[in-house]
């Protein structure tokens, strides 16, 4: 055994030029893991989930592996007999043949119980050796600086393998046990029930709205969509300003920080700046019209309340990138470097339609709109977020005689509509009605009309046209244009659901 651990040692070793540092490993583990699963294939289901071949440093072992799993998952045994046909006969392992190595390994095993313990260690020097592949392709690629690989998307390709290495370098994933299944279940139930509001999900700050959705679910795609004056983007950043508002951290075992409330939003506002954006969000807040504030028409005593509500609102977890058709990989570059630095639960896009995919020509722009809701729903299961994602509907609606908007309206591609989780649509009738004012106030309708408007004057309806998790159906709530801000509604008499 000293002479394979010998020999095998050289393998990587050999020639050893000056100030040349060899890649992390530890053959004598993989050497006694291999025994382990030969003499007992046991050993093998204790490594499986999250050992591969690929993670072993020597060849050969690779293969002994590899082999190994390919015959224990026939349901056969894996022994040095019945590995050793599948192997090269004329290697040599130093003076012994493979056979005669492979009856080595299994005499010199360790017990199972160690066998866990070994394959982690051969994990994490495996996750070692990829962080140096990283840095020096990092290294060589800033070096030659291809024409074709800007520093911008050497960046963002690092910081993608940077992320991907750090979500798969844990001793998880893989099938689970129904019962397990079941526990997390209940797990999330109990978390629920000690949550504001008894939500399940993230809390939107709208009751009537958590009430039919149980909050943002993690991983969800939310696509909400409305025709232009709708208010869809005030109804996005109303929920992404509740949400950062009411973030309460909490410190886990290990140091890390978890919201058990609310938490951090990220809003890709790609059509206003991140100053309209937050103008918006102040006249929500000290309901100053915003139009009055772009103005300068403002009291002293509204100015005292400006100043006093942008001193709260910095302590408030909401970043802004105001990126203008930002790529479907630069967003989740962003998203991965946020959750990473800062943390991060929700994610607002507005909106898709002004997104770009990966920039291959030839594309049409159905296939790009395919490429970023599939890049959308992905990374929202990658980063465990709801992603909240706008959408413009097409002029169809405007055509037909019933403004409210359908599945059907949702522009350019059947990809959001399919990946989407949730489809909420924005409607307000009072913009419609507003439009059909008779000219002459003693028209006979004129009455009729202004009837019809003081009954759909404030108010919009949320229309959740999909929902995975749960019914469909419209939720009524209160619209203020002026501080471009939804609540529910205040009067008990209207009827705040309806389930189609």
């Amino acid at each position: 055994m000293k002479d394979a651990a010998r020999r095998l040692s050289a393998i990587s070793n050999t020639e050893a030029v000056p100030h040349h540092r060899e890649a992390p490993n530890n053959l004598e583990a993989e050497q006694a893991l291999l025994g382990a699963i030969l003499v007992n294939n046991d050993a093998y289901y204790r490594v499986s989930d999250f050992l591969k071949p690929v993670h072993f440093y020597e060849p050969l072992h690779r293969r002994i592996y590899e082999v190994a799993a390919d015959i224990i998952r026939m349901g056969k045994t894996a022994h040095p007999v019945t590995i050793k046909t599948f192997l090269p006969a004329d290697d040599k392992v130093g003076d012994m043949t493979v056979a005669q190595y492979l009856a080595q390994l299994a005499a010199n095993a360790v017990t199972i119980i160690n066998a866990e313990d070994y394959g982690r260690a051969i994990y994490d020097l495996a996750l070692r050796r990829s962080l140096i592949t990283i840095g020096e392709d990092m290294v060589n690629i800033a070096y030659d600086a291809p024409l074709d690989m800007p520093p911008q998307t050497q960046i963002e390709d690092t910081e993608r393998r940077l992320f991907e290495l750090a979500e798969t370098g844990r001793y998880d994933g893989g099938f689970q046990s129904f019962a397990d299944a079941v526990s997390q279940a209940i797990d999330m139930a109990g978390a629920a029930f000690e949550r504001d509001g008894s939500l399940s999900g993230i809390s939107t700050g709208i009751h009537s709205l958590d009430g039919r959705m149980g909050g943002l679910q993690r991983s969800d795609l939310i696509v909400l969509a409305g025709r232009p004056g709708m208010g869809k983007t005030s109804l996005a950043t109303n929920i992404a300003y509740n949400i950062a508002a009411s973030y309460e951290p909490e410190v886990l075992p290990d140091g890390s920080l978890k919201a058990r409330n609310g938490g951090v939003v990220a809003f890709y506002s790609l059509e206003m700046s991140a100053e309209q954006l937050a103008t918006r969000i102040i006249s929500e807040q000290t309901e100053v019209s915003s139009s009055k504030i772009r103005r300068g028409d403002i009291t002293e005593a509204d100015f005292e309340k400006l100043v006093a509500c942008s001193q709260m609102m910095q302590k408030i977890p909401l970043f802004i990138d105001q990126t203008g058709g930002i790529s479907i990989a630069q967003l989740s570059a962003r998203a991965r470097r946020l959750k990473r630095q800062r943390g991060l639960d929700c994610m607002v896009v507005d909106y898709i339609q002004l997104m770009t995919g990966s920039g291959k020509s030839g594309e049409n722009r159905v296939q790009e709109i395919t490429q970023i809701t599939t890049g959308l729903k992905a990374l929202g299961k990658e980063l465990n977020v709801p992603i909240i994602a706008l959408s413009q509907l097409s002029r169809q609606v405007e055509s037909r005689e019933d403004k409210r908007p359908q599945l059907s309206d949702l522009r350019e591609s059947g990809s959001i509509e399919q990946d989407a989780d949730v489809v909420l649509f924005v409607f307000r009738e009072e913009y419609y009605v507003k439009n059909l004012e008779p000219r002459d106030p003693d028209d006979p309708k004129y009455n009729e009309w202004e009837q019809l408007f003081d009954k759909v004057k404030g108010t919009a309806d949320v229309i959740i046209a999909k929902q995975r998790h749960g019914p469909t159906g419209t939720v009524k709530l209160a619209f203020q244009s002026e501080f471009t801000r939804f609540a529910d509604l205040a009067d008990p008499s209207f009827s705040q659901y309806e389930e189609h």
